[in-house]
C-alpha cells in the first residue's frame, strides 16, 4: 500500500496508476460479487459479469465523483450498482418493474432511508475497514498493531495495553495514534 497521505479517491482522481486501480477492485470487487450473490440471486457467473461492469463504470466516472455534489462514495458505487444490475436484467430480457422480488429489492436499495439500504451501508463500511485494516497491518511492527488493536478494536484500557505488552502507556498513545493517522489517511471519502 502506497504510504502518500493522499486517500485513495484521491489518488485515483488524480495521476491514478496500476496499483491504485488494482487496490480499489479488491476492496469492492468482493462486497459487490457477495451481495448480487446473496441478495439479488446472481450466479457466480452473472455476479462477475455486473461485478465487471460496475468496475467499469466507476473507472470511467471517477473523476466525476464529487463528495459534495454526488454525495458519500458508498452512495455513488450503490446507486452504479443498482443501474449496472438493472441493465444487465434488462438485457437478459427479464422483468424488473412491479411486484417483482427483484424490482422491491432495487427500489429498496436506492431508498437511502431503507433497511435494506442501511444493511448496504453497513456492511460495506465494514467491509472496506476490514480491507483497509488488513493492507496496513504490514506497515506496523507487531507491538504498534497490538498497541492499536488492543485499545481501538478490544476496548481495552492504555494501562492494560501497556501492561500486556510490557511498555508504556504513552508508547501505546502514540502507537495508536500513528495506525489511526494512516487509517484515516486510507479511509478518507470511502467510509463517512
Amino acid at each position: 500500500m502506497s504510504e502518500t497521505s493522499v486517500s485513495l479517491l484521491q489518488r485515483l482522481q488524480g495521476t491514478s496508476d496500476e496499483e491504485s486501480w488494482q487496490r480499489l477492485e479488491a476492496i469492492y470487487s468482493p462486497l459487490i460479487r457477495g451481495w448480487l450473490h446473496r441478495d439479488a440471486k446472481l450466479d457466480v457467473n452473472d455476479a462477475d459479469d455486473v461485478v465487471q461492469d460496475v468496475m467499469s463504470v466507476v473507472i470511467r466516472r471517477i473523476n466525476g465523483f464529487n463528495r459534495q455534489r454526488t454525495g458519500s462514495f458508498r452512495a455513488w458505487l450503490k446507486s452504479i450498482t443498482v443501474n449496472c444490475l438493472r441493465k444487465f436484467y434488462k438485457k437478459r430480457r427479464q422483468a424488473t418493474s412491479g411486484g417483482s422480488d427483484l424490482a422491491e429489492l432495487l427500489n429498496q436499495l436506492e431508498d437511502p432511508g431503507s433497511l435494506f439500504s442501511s444493511i448496504w451501508d453497513r456492511e460495506h463500511d465494514e467491509h472496506v475497514m476490514k480491507q483497509i485494516l488488513n493492507a496496513l497491518r504490514t506497515e506496523f511492527t507487531e507491538n504498534t498493531w497490538r498497541a492499536f488493536t488492543l485499545t481501538a478494536l478490544e476496548g481495552r484500557s492504555p494501562d492494560d495495553a501497556a501492561g500486556l505488552l510490557g511498555i508504556s502507556v504513552n508508547a501505546v498513545f502514540v502507537a495508536r495514534s500513528r495506525v489511526m493517522s494512516r487509517l484515516k489517511q486510507e479511509a478518507a471519502g470511502l467510509i463517512d
